[in-house]
């Protein structure tokens, strides 16, 4: 290699290494890379973060709010203003008038007394090879809490609520069904959010263009119903999709032992239903310009890959 190269060389690579590396490319898109820079110079300077706490209040680490001002408050304050008692300098009590904060809105019940746990684990659900201590429950085979005793009345009266038709939907083969989300909804007004769960109840199952998994559903620590779900998919980029909507089925069956939906299952309530909300449209399809007969809601409109003929 000649000199000339050589130097060439060692131009480009001091050249390189002027180049922002990734890290510094996601620094400098997070706005604060001045903030960022000074609050690094300050810890290396003085070897201690709390020391520099100027420039971490400015990068927003710490905030100067109190606590209190995040946590809901549970009974309002009652007058505008509230009286604090202070001490002036020569010893003399004084008061002083400050203007009290707006109560927060209160976090309202789920549904009125939580539903208790279940009974602690006994007989098989210890651990005789640790001395009778309990061990978690392995809910891929347990039907701890099964029938222990009846969900409290707010709690049912959620659950078997009726339908709101408008929150019915109805597929191009005339089939009605209760969204997946709302399902969940449902769950969380009854038990909370975090009062349930689904639990696995074995591996999933990959066939050709098919997925299915079973699931247990607990609530409050008690299986309460297993049901398998399944899902179609049509490449191989698509089976995690697949497994979620294979999870999402699965839930929406365990909830028939609950009373969740229960109308969708009976046929007199669907036929009632679709006389009053449903209707049959021809449509052509948009590619093949097949015409064929679908079922929508009345409120509803043809949507692709379909128009109205």
């Amino acid at each position: 290699m000649s000199r000339r190269e050589s130097t060439a060389q060692q131009a480009a690579g001091t050249q390189e290494d002027d180049e922002p590396d990734d890290w510094d490319k996601r620094i400098f898109s997070t706005g604060c890379a001045d903030e960022n820079a000074k609050l690094t110079d300050c810890y290396f300077e003085k070897k201690d973060w709390r020391r520099c706490k100027k420039e971490t209040y400015a990068l927003g680490f710490v905030t100067t709010k109190p606590l209190s001002f995040y946590v809901p408050t549970r009974a309002s304050t009652s007058g505008a203003t509230k009286t604090t008692a202070t001490t002036s300098a020569a010893g003399t009590p004084t008061t002083a008038s400050k203007a009290a904060e707006p109560a927060r809105t209160p976090i309202p019940a789920v549904s009125g007394t939580p539903l208790p746990d279940a009974p602690s684990p006994q007989g098989s659900e210890l651990d005789a090879t640790d001395g009778g201590s309990s061990k978690p429950i392995d809910w891929t085979q347990s039907y701890h809490g099964l029938g222990t005793s009846a969900f409290p009345p707010e709690v049912s009266a959620i659950l078997q609520a009726p339908l709101d038709p408008d929150d019915i939907e109805v597929k191009p083969d005339g089939i009605i069904y209760l969204p997946e989300i709302k399902y969940r909804r449902i769950l969380n007004a009854a038990f909370g959010p975090g009062g349930w769960g689904l639990a696995p109840r074995g591996e999933l199952m990959v066939h050709e263009k098919l997925v299915t998994r079973e699931y247990a559903l607990v609530v409050h620590g008690r299986f309460v119903a297993q049901a398998r779900g399944e899902q179609q998919y049509f490449s191989e980029e698509g089976v995690s999709t697949a497994a979620e909507g294979c999870k999402s089925n699965a839930l929406m069956r365990c909830c028939k032992d609950l009373g969740i939906a229960s109308e969708l299952w009976d046929p007199r309530f669907i036929r009632k239903f679709m006389k009053a909300h449903a209707v049959q449209q021809w449509v052509e399809h948009v590619t093949s310009k097949k015409r064929k007969q679908i079922w929508l809601r009345k409120d509803d409109e043809v949507r692709y890959p379909f128009k109205k003929t």
